[in-house]
C-alpha cells in the first residue's frame, strides 16, 4: 500500500462492460520527505486507480496495487492494478503529525 493525493479525474466512454460505472481518478503517489521527515512529498509519478471509496480531488487516499487491488468485493471480478482501499485522515512519523486533513486539505 501507499498514499496517493487525487489529482484529476480519468473519463472513458468506451471501456469493458466490467469497468461501466467505476470511477477512475488519477493520483500521484507521495512518501515521507527524505531531508525534513516533517511532510509528505509527490513522487512524479501518476497512477490510474478504481475509486471504490468516493475520494474527491486533492484528498490523500491508500492505494493497493497489484493482485491485492482485486480483492476487494468492489473489485474482485474488475480487470484492474489498483484501487482506493482508504481515505487518509493523518499520517504520523517518528510521533509527529505531517499529515492532518483538518489542517491541510
Amino acid at each position: 500500500m501507499f498514499v496517493a493525493k487525487v489529482t484529476g479525474v480519468v473519463v472513458a466512454t468506451q471501456k469493458v462492460a466490467s469497468m461501466t460505472g467505476r470511477k477512475l481518478l488519477a493520483v500521484e503517489p507521495y512518501r515521507v520527505d527524505e531531508k525534513t521527515r516533517d511532510r509528505l512529498a509527490p513522487t512524479g509519478r501518476t497512477f490510474i486507480v478504481v475509486d471504490a471509496l468516493g475520494a474527491g480531488l486533492g484528498d490523500y487516499v491508500l492505494i493497493c496495487q497489484g493482485s491485492s487491488a482485486r480483492l476487494t468485493p468492489e473489485t474482485e471480478k474488475l480487470p484492474v492494478d489498483a484501487v482506493i482501499i482508504g481515505l487518509v485522515d493523518t499520517v504520523d512519523v517518528e510521533g509527529r503529525t505531517i499529515y492532518s486533513k483538518l489542517t491541510n486539505h
